[in-house]
């Protein structure tokens, strides 16, 4: 198992962006796959995006498509996930997850977890 660390969150104004950072330590394959998920207070945790480390390929929640972007450094071990124009529907902590093989946005085919960065967005 990798360890991942999340970074970036904060508070900001609706319509505005916010760069959220996972740095990932241990091994990485090429078929890994990593993923931002978040969980808002009383509701469940939710995928929002992922990306096979190897391939750049990407998979974006309906929710968050054409306003997210997840994106990956190989050379510095580190998955981003820029949001553009941020509503306050988006407030949520934010987790980074690492799993294997599958491009999915299925909660339980993630086996590694991140603590997790608040992202909370005012109107």
């Amino acid at each position: 198992q990798v360890q991942l660390i999340e970074s970036g969150g904060g508070l900001v104004q609706a319509g505005k962006s916010l760069e959220l950072s996972c740095t990932v330590s241990g091994r990485t394959f090429s078929r890994d796959v990593m993923g931002w998920f978040r969980q808002a207070p009383g509701k469940e945790r939710e995928f929002v995006a992922a990306i096979i480390w190897g391939f750049g390929t990407t998979l974006y929640a309906d929710s968050v498509k054409g306003r997210f972007t997840i994106s990956r450094d190989n050379a510095k071990n580190t998955v981003f996930l820029q949001m553009n124009s941020l509503k306050p529907e988006d407030t949520a902590v934010y987790y980074c997850a690492a799993g294997s093989n599958h491009l999915t946005g299925i909660r339980d085919l993630y086996n590694s977890w991140g603590r997790g960065t608040q992202v909370t967005v005012s109107s």
